[in-house]
């Protein structure tokens, strides 16, 4: 599983929703090293919902 830190997720959040789309692999976001959220493609998020 990739992991980014938050930062990222501000500065290049439409090259890594194109990344998720691509791998389909989730991407763990952390804040000061702590785990924050998950970014996950729609279609496994509905499957786990």
């Amino acid at each position: 599983m990739r992991t980014e830190v938050v930062t990222t997720l501000k500065r290049q959040a439409t090259k890594l929703l194109a990344d998720l789309r691509e791998s389909k692999e989730p991407i763990l976001i952390t804040e000061h090293v702590q785990p924050s959220a998950y970014l996950l493609d729609v279609a496994d998020y509905e499957l786990m919902v």
